[in-house]
């Protein structure tokens, strides 16, 4: 790629490229697959209030938040994904989906009770200008759920070319450094747990420390709170 090279630009070109492929298998994914157990997850440690999904994709996220009685905004970067979440918008659900920037958010300071950002840190130049965002949007005290790619998550090879010097649209982070980054930057760690590949037995974790635990995932759940 050129010397112009635009992160977020390039990013919102190729998440509006992918908008079909995810929108066809993101359901799936919420009910049944490797995102069927955040719902229950953010109910665990989060009141319903005015919630904000950050990176909401097709709105799927988003729309099963706001049946557990939350006031839910979703925002993404790519407007092919806003225009398709815009299409799950009926009366009987508080829900809105807006076209943003993770880095740069339209959105007041404290507007929000809560969030949840579910491997969308990842595709930020800046992960930690993205954290700072989020923090500025909720209100003190508010809860954020951040679901982040694991060492085993096969999206990961995302940003392999990265090695080549190649530019890159993915940001992968191992789950102990966004726990230091946000840790670093004003966040309290309430709670986290792992989702796992298939083949991976409860019974053969339970028994294991929080890094070898981390290091089976296919994505790590966290519960961040602002202070």
């Amino acid at each position: 790629m050129s010397e112009t090279f635009n992160w977020h630009k390039e990013a919102e070109r190729q998440w509006d490229s992918r908008s079909d492929m995810w929108g066809a298998k993101s359901r799936m994914m919420w009910e049944e697959g490797s995102r069927s157990s955040i719902i229950p997850f953010v109910k665990k440690h989060m009141a319903a209030g005015d919630t904000v999904d950050f990176g909401c994709g097709d709105g799927y996220g988003s729309y099963l938040l706001s049946l557990e009685g939350c006031n839910v905004t979703g925002v993404d970067l790519s407007k092919d994904m806003v225009d398709k979440a815009n299409k799950r918008i009926s009366s009987d659900v508080p829900l809105r989906f807006v076209q943003g920037d993770l880095t740069c958010l339209p959105f007041q300071d404290e507007q929000f009770d809560g969030g949840m950002a579910i491997n969308s840190l990842e595709w930020t130049e800046v992960p930690a200008a993205g954290l700072k965002e989020m923090k500025r949007v909720l209100k003190t005290g508010g809860r954020l759920c951040i679901g982040l790619l694991g060492p085993t998550a096969m999206p990961r090879v995302n940003s392999y070319r990265r090695l080549y010097g190649e530019k890159v649209i993915c940001n992968t982070m191992m789950p102990w450094e966004l726990q230091k980054l946000a840790v670093e930057n004003g966040w309290e760690v309430i709670d986290g747990e792992g989702v796992y590949k298939r083949g991976v037995e409860p019974h053969l974790i339970d028994t294991l420390d929080q890094d070898l635990k981390q290091s089976l995932t296919f994505m790590w759940l966290f519960i961040l709170e602002k202070k």
